[in-house]
């Protein structure tokens, strides 16, 4: 006897025996006789009593079938055939219009979902392609019961969704000393231990495109400056072996002379070792120069994922002191200044310059004038960013500015915002660390859901009580995607687990990965506080310090319950202020379906990204700074800060360090400015004209802005989905 019924989707129901009889109707209602009420109870009885306990939707229909074929109704049965027929048609109907949609390349949210992925391109539609595949496979099998309800309720989005089956984890800080000094396999290939500069760059490259491939997040370098600073003098002196070539001179006794800086300089008035030690430091500073520049053309260019996407890469710098570590960041920011291939803004890698009072920030400070050039450098094209080590809660207690190792102390951001410091199980530090998985929970849908209740405080508690029930749920979920991920073998990410990931080292290939990645973090997202507050209270938290009072407290308990998380599963769990892209639209779509056009919540395509005051918020750079820089403390899984400045900002730099000067003063953890840059698709002839409409260089009309998105810059906002570019056309300068 038939009990429970295993439905398409995985779930199990209990059985309805008015099912089948509405659909033997249905077919009976389409031929000459009509229904028969007798022979229709007759066939759904010996259905439910001969079938097993539990038996699945198609072998109940194939039941149905066998059972009207037995019948004195054939006719019946040949129109039960075409309907079911007709609906398994219709369910593969949603699918074959997603993929010709695809294969049309035609500009929608799917097609757009993340922007820096062409899918356009062959590739990129074999990555769609399987994308979207593999999205209802982890609904119906690898998610719990409670997690696909609240996904499909519009209360969490698991991100990377597509790769869960792949058990692969986001994101990785590269130690890449490890690489540039004992070499690696990758592929058929082997490299061998770098010994030049030109080399150490090109190892960089292959290092974070080998690692997204085995990887869905991005790839990040978390001292640029401190790996390549060794190259350099390596550099040096095999410039000096090739004038002791030259001349026939030994000039051994110059390889590991003190430089105080590697700076280009005139040879005239110079002589002896002098002269050939200027020469060495001049041939050196080019090669470096070069270097620089062929690492930013490949992170734009080389690609992986199949060929569709240019790495997602990030590299941080700006604390080595040293002559040669100063060498790559001046080269380096120099090549970023100039620009790639026409003089067009590198998208790739994004540049993170971590400030560092003592070090950088202070006229006095050995790394002043670079910082200086990297506020002249973002001026133009960006890059860099500014992660704040002096923020209270980027200190280590280890750090000391006479270790030639402190990067390991010092924190290290992926581009877009990921932040990963703290751990509870091994050393405290961002190198050889990432991010597992993340997911995000819609809390603006929460606080729709309380706003009608009057009584204010029976409001706010209940709506604390449902964010404390989807922060388990959420939790849980985590949890389960770490239970699959751990059960990867090591020789899966032939490169993440023998070179990059902390105490991976130790594995050997046939091994799980189970011992080593708790060392990474598990993070809990959230996105729209400001709209959830406008539900709340009637206002957010720009305009109202009530509402600012009533977010951080929020964020606060988000917080706390992080930490009883990390304590009750022994993970890394952290809050994180999402980077959403595709989810902006998504949540609010799901929400103005369910509950209409509420002003300043659904009234928009797009909930406003994390923790941020709503982009349209006219208000200063300070009272931004004011009211999203407490948060910054609380999201330790990632944040940043950003600005709007108006103008050209490309011969005002003194605007950039003003920016930096209030992550100071603010206790900001990390922040980007956003200034007017137009690009020409046809030539990459940039410049800040307002209203530019025709390219100066070659008349082309396709004039396209160079804007940022979650974090990182998009060369075209042609690949933004509506959200983004509803938000674009809503963004206000910040004065």
């Amino acid at each position: 006897m038939i009990q429970t019924v295993l439905k398409r989707d995985g779930r199990i129901v209990g059985y309805n025996e008015e099912k089948i009889k509405a659909a033997i109707r249905k077919a009976m209602l389409q031929t000459p006789l009509g229904e028969d009420e007798a022979l229709i109870q007759k066939i759904s009885d010996r259905i439910g009593m001969g079938g097993r306990e539990q038996m699945t939707v198609e072998e109940i229909q194939d039941r149905v079938e066998l059972e009207l074929m037995k019948s004195p109704r054939k006719e019946v049965a040949k129109k039960y055939i075409a309907y079911r027929d007709k609906r398994s048609i219709a369910r593969r109907a949603k699918t074959r219009d997603m993929f010709l949609e695809i294969i049309e390349a035609k500009n929608n949210d799917i097609t757009r979902e993340n922007a820096n992925m062409n899918t356009d391109s062959p590739a990129g539609m074999m990555m769609k392609f399987a994308s979207e595949t593999t999205k209802p496979f982890v609904d119906d099998y690898l998610l719990s019961d409670e997690a696909r309800e609240a996904v499909r309720g519009g209360y969490l989005h698991i991100h990377d969704k597509d790769y869960y089956p792949t058990k692969s984890l986001t994101c990785v800080q590269h130690p890449l000393n490890h690489i540039l000094e004992n070499g690696f396999v990758a592929g058929h290939g082997e490299s061998r231990p770098a010994r030049r500069i030109e080399t150490a760059s090109v190892i960089a490259c292959i290092s974070l495109e080998t690692c997204q491939n085995e990887m869905h997040g991005g790839q990040a370098i978390p001292a640029f400056d401190f790996y390549l600073a060794p190259f350099v003098r390596y550099s040096f002196i095999e410039e000096l072996k090739q004038i002791a070539q030259l001349t026939g001179e030994d000039y051994s006794g110059l390889y590991n002379v003190e430089i105080d800086d590697f700076v280009k300089k005139p040879l005239e008035g110079l002589d002896g070792e002098q002269r050939i030690l200027q020469h060495a430091v001049n041939n050196t500073v080019s090669r470096v120069h070069q270097s620089m520049e062929a690492f930013i053309h490949n992170m734009n260019t080389i690609h992986s994922r199949g060929g569709n996407q240019v790495v997602f890469s990030s590299i941080n710098y700006g604390t080595d002191t040293s002559a040669e570590g100063r060498c790559v960041i001046r080269e380096l920011l120099r090549s970023t200044y100039e620009g790639v291939g026409n003089g067009a803004t590198a998208i790739f890698p994004i540049q993170i310059w971590k400030k560092k009072k003592g070090v950088n920030f202070n006229p006095t400070d050995r790394n002043y004038d670079l910082y200086e050039l990297a506020c002249k450098v973002t001026a133009r094209r960006f890059f860099p960013n500014f992660v704040n080590l002096d923020a209270t809660f980027n200190h280590h207690e280890l750090w000391r500015e006479d270790d030639p190792q402190r990067y390991l102390y010092e924190v290290a951001t992926m581009g877009c915002r990921t932040r990963v410091f703290e751990n509870r199980y091994g050393l405290k530090t961002s190198v050889g660390r990432g991010n597992l998985s993340f997911s995000t929970i819609n809390i603006v849908r929460l606080g729709i859901e309380c706003m009608n209740i009057k009584d204010e405080n029976e409001r706010i508690e209940t709506f604390f009580r449902r964010l404390d029930n989807l922060l388990e749920l959420t939790a849980r979920q985590l949890c389960d995607r770490f239970n699959f991920q751990r059960t990867a073998l090591a020789k899966q990410f032939p490169l993440l687990m023998s070179r990059l990931w902390l105490g991976a080292e130790n594995l050997r290939p046939d091994e799980t990965i189970e011992p080593v990645i708790n060392q990474g973090t598990l993070g809990i997202g959230f996105i729209g506080l400001a709209e959830c507050l406008v539900a709340l209270t009637g206002k957010h938290h720009g305009e109202c310090e009530k509402s600012q009072a009533l977010g951080l407290r929020i964020v606060s308990h988000m917080r706390s319950r992080a930490n009883e998380f990390s304590e009750r599963y022994s993970h890394n769990f952290s809050i994180l202020a999402t980077p959403a892209e595709g989810l902006s639209g998504k949540f609010t779509a799901k929400d103005k379906k369910s509950f209409g056009e509420l002003p300043g919540i659904t009234d928009k395509n797009y909930y406003t990204n994390s923790n941020h005051v709503p982009v349209y918020y006219h208000c200063s750079p300070a009272h931004k700074a004011r009211v999203e820089g407490p948060y910054h403390e609380l999201t330790r899984g990632g944040h940043i800060f950003y600005v709007e400045i108006d103008g050209d900002a490309t011969h005002n730099p003194g605007a950039i360090m003003d920016i930096v000067n209030l992550m100071d003063k603010n206790n900001i953890g990390y922040c980007s400015v956003n200034h007017n840059r137009n690009r020409c698709l046809d030539c990459g002839y940039e410049d800040a004209t307002e209203g530019l409409e025709e390219c100066p260089t070659c008349k082309s009309r396709r004039i396209d802005r160079l804007q940022r998105i979650t974090g990182y810059l998009v060369g075209t906002t042609d690949r933004w989905n509506s959200a983004k570019l509803a938000e674009l056309a809503d963004r206000v300068v910040h004065k």
